[in-house]
């Protein structure tokens, strides 16, 4: 999978798309009735604690509007944050920095809460045990999601249908799970390939053939460690399937190398921070 990386053009293009979304067609007529030519300090806080992330985002937002506007960073990004602590201080125009200000948190909180969320994860697996993501993320902001995970201490899956041979349970359904696997060992091209399956009949069809991963999707925690027992010697082994943090500790315990996890990126709550004056 090619590593994430977020470019000063990458981060500045999101934000223009942002702020053309929360400003088309007339702009923000309830801030053109302050005063532009004060200057204001306002203060951005957490009120929560979590692993803040989407600082650049934040401080592309105001600069965008006005280059003149100062963003001064106390926190470091993928940093804890506790409540009610300063993460950043923004001086400028008080009309420009209203007009940002939710651009700016929406980034914040939306990044933060995949952040902490993945990170809540992470805390609860041995070190040998890694948290991944999947594709299962908001179209044209997997890029965006799957760097909050990084900042989570998660790891990323691939990034497309591209990246990897992942054959999963409808490809099998549809055609038969040892020739598909034959198939993506002779067409790889230098690709890993990973094989999703949900029984260990499928696991025995396919043992000794050259590929990466074994998938063990919704498997039951007696049937994970038969699994994992028969495929650790030949495969690296990762699990999933509605894993949540109840569950997401016996199931580390079982030897799996990864275990994905859709819920870090479609399903994190939002942090809440606050934009002070």
């Amino acid at each position: 999978m090619p590593q994430i990386k977020l470019s000063n053009y990458y981060i500045k293009n999101t934000v223009k798309r942002a702020l053309n979304e929360d400003l088309y067609p007339y702009g923000d007529i309830t801030s053109s009735l302050v005063k532009n030519s004060k200057f204001i300090k306002a203060k951005l806080f957490s009120n929560q604690q979590a692993i803040v992330a989407g600082i650049e985002f934040a401080k592309q937002t105001f600069k965008l509007i006005d280059n003149k506007i100062k963003f001064k960073i106390k926190k470091k990004e993928g940093s804890l944050v506790e409540k009610n602590e300063l993460i950043a201080i923004i001086e400028g125009k008080s009309e420009n920095i209203l007009i940002g200000e939710r651009v700016a948190l929406n980034f914040m909180s939306h990044l933060s809460g995949i952040a902490t969320k993945t990170n809540n994860f992470v805390k609860l697996v041995n070190k040998k045990c890694k948290i991944c993501c999947t594709r299962k993320t908001i179209p044209t902001l997997r890029t965006l999601q799957k760097y909050a995970v990084k900042l989570g201490g998660g790891i990323n899956h691939r990034f497309n249908l591209s990246d990897e041979f992942l054959i999963k349970d409808n490809h099998i359904a549809s055609s038969n799970i040892k020739s598909l696997v034959s198939l993506a060992i002779e067409k790889k091209g230098g690709r890993k390939i990973t094989v999703e399956i949900d029984n260990l009949k499928q696991l025995k069809q396919i043992i000794g053939l050259k590929f990466n991963t074994v998938l063990f999707d919704n498997m039951n925690i007696k049937n994970l460690q038969a699994g994992i027992k028969i495929a650790k010697k030949y495969y690296e082994t990762e699990a999933s399937g509605n894993i949540n943090l109840k569950s997401v500790k016996k199931i580390a315990a079982t030897g799996v190398n990864r275990i994905s996890i859709g819920s870090i990126t479609h399903s994190a709550p939002a942090i809440d921070f606050k934009l002070e004056i």
